[in-house]
């Protein structure tokens, strides 16, 4: 629990890439000793969230290398996992619910973008690839995928506030649900993988526009 509690303090924000947090602060948080908060430090960094500091620790922000590095593994697990779901749906294994669950993440992470609510619109984002990984059956990628997403999130949250990002991030989503829904293995690893290379290129040149 002291794990999921300080985990969720980092992915959501509160505190930050590149903050430094101590033992007893968070002990103070989260009203608990410092044994399970050092527990779930110890955890944190095996997950690439935190690295250990003088006194506890700082948040990890990845940058340059390691943040492409990042966007590549993801689009190779989410084309895999696309591809999976598809060759499911060509099978008959998935249910028209979960074709429809689909469309209403999707939709609810469009609503929630345009309307920039930008916490919300991230969340329903990943809820959406998250939900694809969950429909290819394969948890030990959707297990490494929640790791590499978090790493993604904490980095950078600035993404779809480009002005033309909400839209083209809408497009790319349905042109996924549509070739997954079509039973189309391909296709949807191509969409899944485009897309989340479409994000990088989009976040990279943010981050260069910021520092120039």
């Amino acid at each position: 629990m002291v794990y999921e509690d300080i985990r969720e303090l980092i992915v959501l924000g509160v505190i930050p890439a590149g903050q430094a947090v101590g033992e007893q602060e968070l002990c103070d948080r989260l009203g608990v000793s410092r044994t399970p908060v050092r527990e779930a430090l110890r955890r944190l960094e095996s997950d690439g969230l935190v690295r250990a500091a003088r006194r506890g620790v700082t948040v990890v922000d990845l940058d340059g290398k390691a943040l492409r590095d990042a966007y590549l593994m993801r689009a190779s697990l989410e084309a895999l996992t696309a591809e999976l779901a598809a060759q499911r749906q060509q099978a008959g294994e998935l249910s028209p619910a979960a074709l429809r669950k689909l469309t209403e993440r999707a939709d609810l992470a469009d609503s929630a973008t345009r309307e920039g609510d930008l916490a919300a619109g991230v969340e329903h984002n990943r809820a959406f690839h998250r939900l694809i990984a969950e429909l290819a059956d394969i948890p030990m990628a959707l297990e490494v995928l929640d790791r590499v997403w978090d790493r993604i999130i904490v980095s950078t949250r600035t993404s779809l506030n480009a002005p033309p990002r909400p839209a083209r991030v809408d497009d790319q989503h349905r042109h996924l649900i549509a070739a997954i829904t079509a039973g189309e293995p391909n296709a949807a690893a191509a969409h899944a993988r485009d897309h989340v290379l479409a994000t990088m290129s989009v976040v990279a040149e943010l981050e260069q526009g910021a520092t120039s």
